[in-house]
Formats: structure tokens, sequence, C-alpha cells
């Protein structure tokens, strides 16, 4: 199975009330148990891959070189589209030429006239090749690669002008954040979702910060729009998690347990597991 762009499985989830999963990879581990775990659960997935995470994994034709031939020794056979997560301008432009199936560029942080200029550009780029374009109006909190949100709202006019250029999705900003959510967060505003959906139609929404938002949320998000939901964060506490317990049990110390297949192994089981609750979650089980 080739890679796809996100289009055909976005407007399919928006149309059935359900989300499709970015899982960030990070590695190898990473990249393979998103892979697997979306076969088993019949589930059409995004794979997320960061700028920083980008540079971290040797360049973009590196993880498109892996992410095929994954594609074709796993005998993947689900949708699986290959996704810039908040890109640059110039990082957009270098996914496309090294085969990315679909990208987003995060022009939240330009002025409006700049982040329509800009998007625009990107939207006849990908038309001409068959790429799905996400852009984002109204930054998500956090930080995501050095750049830092304070989980704005996003202006729904804003979002209807992006929207119109012809873009396949738009992230905005409703009070999500990246990372852990502190315990005072306010939650996400579903005023804000609703009027936004109201003023882009079929747009499928996309949900940034999907680690740590209560499932009730994550269901009225989805009701009202939603398509998209990112995670990176929760995979990266599970495989943490279960990789300490691994060494903090010795056992890469017993045997060859010091063995990097032996001791991410745990890590990437946890991966699993987390990538099978959150497509139960969204919704996406056996709609490949």
């Amino acid at each position: 199975m080739a890679l796809v762009s996100a289009k055909e499985m976005l407007t399919k989830a928006k149309a059935g009330k359900y989300a499709v999963g970015q899982f960030n990879i990070n590695n190898m581990e990473w990249t393979k148990a998103v892979l697997l775990t979306a076969q088993e659960m019949n589930s059409p997935v995004i794979l997320g891959v960061s700028e920083g995470a980008g540079k971290y994994m040797c360049g973009y034709k590196t993880i498109v070189g892996m992410v095929n031939g994954m594609l074709e020794e796993l005998n993947i056979t689900v949708p699986v589209a290959l996704h810039l997560d908040h890109g640059s301008f110039e990082g957009a432009k270098a996914c496309i030429n090294a085969g990315f199936s679909s990208v987003m560029f995060d022009g939240s942080h330009y002025p409006i006239e700049e982040n329509i200029e800009k998007t625009k550009i990107l939207v006849n780029a990908c038309d001409v090749l068959g790429l799905s374009l996400e852009a984002e109006v109204g930054s998500i909190g956090g930080e995501e690669d050095g750049v830092v949100g304070a989980g704005e709202c996003a202006d729904p006019g804003e979002c209807k002008t992006i929207a119109e250029l012809g873009v396949t999705m738009l992230a905005a900003g409703i009070g999500n954040i990246h990372g852990k959510y502190p315990e005072n967060w306010a939650g996400l505003s579903f005023d804000t979702l609703d009027a936004i959906q109201k003023l882009t139609g079929d747009m499928p929404l996309v949900l940034h910060g999907g680690t740590g938002i209560p499932e009730d949320m994550i269901k009225k998000a989805i009701s009202l729009g939603v398509a998209k939901i990112n995670v990176n964060t929760e995979c990266q506490l599970s495989f943490a998690a279960a990789t300490r317990e691994y060494v903090e049990a010795g056992k890469d110390q017993q045997g060859k347990g010091f063995d990097p297949r032996k001791l991410l192994a745990p890590g990437f089981e946890a991966i699993k597991a987390t990538v099978k609750e959150k497509m139960e979650l969204f919704g996406s089980v056996n709609k490949a």
C-alpha cells in the first residue's frame, strides 16, 4: 500500500462522526508500533513528524524511505498518510519534495494576511501533487519545536477565510495545549469550535494536544466537526514508563536483557496499547 493523502480518510471521518488519529513518530519503534496497531485495528492512520523529529531521524528523505519500506515489508493495507506536523513554510516545501503525502503549514504566529499568503502558495503546490494540506489559525498552547502558544482561541472569521483557500483540514485553537495539561486548565471552548464549524462547513477540523483531554470532551469535539486528533505526549509517557519499569526491575541485567531489541520491547508494546486505546476512543476502528 502506498502512502495516501489524508483528504479521503478525513472527509469520511467528518461525515461518519469519528476521528482519525495522528500519532507522532520519533524512531523505528514508534513507526512500527503505530503501523502494526493501525493494521490490527483496521483503522486509517496519520503518521506525524515534527521538524525537530525530522532532524533527529536524519531528515525527511530518510523518514519517507523507512515508512515506505515498512508499508511493504509489514504488508500494511490500511490507508496511511505521512504528515509534517507544525511545519514552517520552508519545512513544508522540503517535505513535499521528500515525498510526504500530507503537510501542515503552521502560520498561526504570522499576521493573518501573511498566513493567508503563504498558505495560498502551498495550496497550489499540494493541489498539483495530490497532497493534503493542514493550516492553523489561533495558536495551540504549550511548546512545539520552539513555537510557544498560550492556548488562544481562534477567530472563527479568520478560520473561514483560511478554509476558503482550499486547504484540506484546519487546526483551530480552542484552548487546547501541547504536552501535559495543567491542573487549572479551563477546558476546551466548545462555543468557539461550534462557531468555527458553522462557518467552515464540511472542512475537517483538527484537535492538537490530544493527550490528557477527558474522554467526554474528545467525544463532544468529534460531534462538533473534529475529524483528526493529534497524539504525541501520551505515547512518549507510556514508552518512558514501560522502559523505566524494565530497567528498574533489573531486566536489562538478566541474560541479554541489554540487547536494544529486548530493552525497547516493553516501550514498543506500551505505544501499541496507547494507540489502540486512542483509536477505540476516536471511533476509527474498522473504518479503513
